[in-house]
């Protein structure tokens, strides 16, 4: 790889059925770091759960825009960011708690985050009532590396 930094942007409606196409968008991306099989299914998970609450928490029922972003970062890290303009998050540490949901009659379990906090390396959330959330998440490929 180069020594420039390789990124992307992909932005789609906020539909159900654009999740699993932002999955395969980011795990298609990914390739370039040579990950694992393993790596590639963390990667699909945490984007998916980031995807599904900016459809389903941020915009509750409405449709906006989703916005997803990659970058390799050095030479083994892919940065993620997952952003909706919906009506984000008044208490973001209290969001992130296991089992916190806001939709108890959805039948959502409140794991989303804690779900992306297992399968990356790093997660940080950025939120504003009434101006949307930004999920950043970070996966260190170790491909190549023996434990």
């Amino acid at each position: 790889m180069n020594s420039q930094q390789n990124e992307m942007e992909l932005t789609f409606p906020s539909l159900p059925e654009n999740e699993s196409f932002a999955r395969v968008v980011v795990a298609a991306f990914a390739v370039q770091l040579s990950p694992t099989v393993s790596e590639i299914a963390d990667i699909k998970t945490a984007v998916s759960e980031a995807v599904t609450n900016a459809i389903v928490h941020g915009y509750a029922g409405t449709v906006g825009t989703v916005t997803l972003r990659a970058s390799v970062v050095g030479r083994a890290t892919l940065s993620i960011e997952v952003q909706d303009e919906g009506r984000g998050i008044e208490d973001v540490a209290r969001a992130m708690e296991p089992f916190y949901t806001t939709c108890p009659e959805q039948e959502r379990s409140g794991m989303g985050f804690a779900v992306m906090q297992t399968f990356m390396d790093d997660l940080e959330v950025e939120s504003r009532p009434g101006e949307g959330t930004l999920v950043r998440m970070r996966k260190r490929i170790r491909s190549g590396v023996v434990a």
